[in-house]
């Protein structure tokens, strides 16, 4: 058995469900085909990593998607309960280096995910921030509880709260490149992943009228 784990969490593609935030500017559909694309690229990143994958998604498995690896659902009144039970089985399970990427990411490749788990030999959490404040991948080597206890998730400022936290803890972490996701038409427009994608942008553009 490998001894590293990768998590990835998806949140299954319905319409009036993914990205609330830029649903308010291009629409539920609008939405729902950009969220599409991100999950389509995310599933590229991951799919010819030998590393052992487990997908997690919010209500339904979807056995189209990750077609060989393991899948399941997620469990959790809250984003926090829901990483730190993924993380926990993993680690019941014998994994010793895990980590867990979202699924709203343009720019997330196999090597981000890589430098992940390599940070993990030398270091206990590694992060990977988001340009918003909040972070795109975690990785541990084992469990750290408080991580995923009474954060604010989805706030600006989840990751400095988080890192404060191990600092006082004295938790040595890793800082990995920051990257941006998509939760606003604003990051969506500033984002390389649109801008050279015309059939997306002709598809977002024809909704936001109809917003």
């Amino acid at each position: 058995m490998s001894k590293e784990l990768i998590i990835v969490f998806v949140k299954n593609i319905k319409l009036g469900k993914v990205k609330t935030r830029l649903a308010k500017t291009i629409g539920n559909q609008g939405a729902f085909e950009v969220y599409s694309e991100l999950v389509k690229i995310t599933e590229l990143a991951t799919e010819n990593m030998l590393t052992d994958k487990r997908i997690y998604f919010s209500d339904v498995v979807i056995d189209g998607k990750w077609k060989n690896d393991y899948k399941t659902i997620q469990e959790g009144k809250n984003l926090g309960e829901r990483m730190k039970n993924a993380f926990k089985k993993g680690f019941e399970d014998g994994y010793e280096r895990i980590v867990l990427i979202g699924s709203d990411l343009p720019d997330i490749s196999s090597k981000h995910i890589e430098n992940g788990l390599k940070n993990l030999n030398s270091s206990a959490v590694v992060f990977g921030p988001a340009i918003d404040g909040g972070y795109y991948l975690i990785g541990m080597t084992k469990m750290y509880h408080s991580i995923f206890n009474d954060k604010p998730w989805s706030e600006s400022h989840l990751l400095e709260v988080t890192l404060k936290e191990l600092n006082q803890e004295k938790i040595p972490y890793t800082l990995l490149e920051a990257l941006n996701d998509i939760d606003t038409f604003e990051d969506l427009e500033n984002s390389s992943f649109y801008q050279h994608n015309e059939a997306l942008q002709l598809k977002v553009k024809s909704l936001i009228g109809n917003v």
